[in-house]
C-alpha cells in the first residue's frame, strides 16, 4: 500500500519492488487457477498534476487446466502495467479535460499494489490454455458420435452441408462427358 501523503512528498517518485502472495485471493476469484508462485511487481509510483501514476512490471507463474484435456499447464507471463489514479474530488473538476474511462478513482488514502496486481492478472487469464503436446498436435477429441471441429473445419462442413441440400445438386455431372 502507497500512503497518497508519501507519494506527494517525494517528488520523483517511491520505487518498489514486492514480492506479492496472491494465491489464496486469487484462487477465490478465479477457480480455473490452480497454482500461481513468483508474484511480483517491480516500478515506480508519483504524483503528478493531480495524478498518481503506477507504473510496473508485472511477473508470476500461473497454472491452469488445459482447454482440451484439463491437464494442468504452467505458463510464466511477465509485461509493464501502466495505471492512472485520482482521487475523486480531483476527477469531477477535470472531466472534461481528460479522458475519465483512463483513470482510476482512489479510495481513501492509499493506492493499493495487490489489488492492482490482482486485478492485472485477472485481466490476462487466457480463454485457450494448451499443453505443448496440444499446440503441436491439430488433432482435436472426438467420441463415439460426436468430434470438436475447428471454426474452419466447422465453416468447411457448413458449405458442403449445403452444397449437398442445394435443389440443382442432383443436375451436377448431368453434361460431363463419358
Amino acid at each position: 500500500m502507497f500512503r497518497l501523503l508519501d507519494i506527494k512528498k517525494n517528488p520523483e517518485g517511491v520505487n518498489f519492488s514486492e514480492k506479492l502472495d496472491l494465491k489464496a485471493d486469487l484462487q477465490s476469484r478465479n477457480p480455473d487457477i490452480l497454482d500461481l508462485l513468483d508474484v511480483e511487481a517491480t516500478g515506480q509510483v508519483k504524483y503528478d498534476n493531480k495524478m498518481y501514476f503506477l507504473d510496473y512490471l508485472l511477473s508470476y507463474q500461473m497454472t491452469l487446466p488445459s482447454s482440451r484435456s484439463m491437464e494442468p499447464v504452467l505458463m510464466t507471463e511477465s509485461y509493464p502495467v501502466s495505471e492512472i489514479f485520482m482521487e475523486a474530488a480531483d476527477l469531477e473538476s477535470l472531466a472534461g479535460d481528460v479522458e475519465a474511462d483512463l483513470i482510476l478513482v482512489v479510495e481513501g488514502d492509499e493506492i493499493d499494489l495487490a489489488e492492482s496486481v490482482a486485478d492485472n492478472i485477472l485481466l490476462s487469464v487466457p480463454l485457450k490454455v494448451l499443453t505443448p503436446s496440444e499446440e503441436a498436435d491439430d488433432a482435436y477429441p472426438e467420441g463415439q458420435d460426436w468430434q470438436v471441429l475447428s471454426e474452419e473445419e466447422y465453416a468447411i462442413s457448413q458449405a458442403e452441408k449445403k452444397e449437398a441440400n442445394s435443389p440443382f445438386a442432383g443436375l451436377s455431372g448431368l453434361f460431363d462427358q463419358e
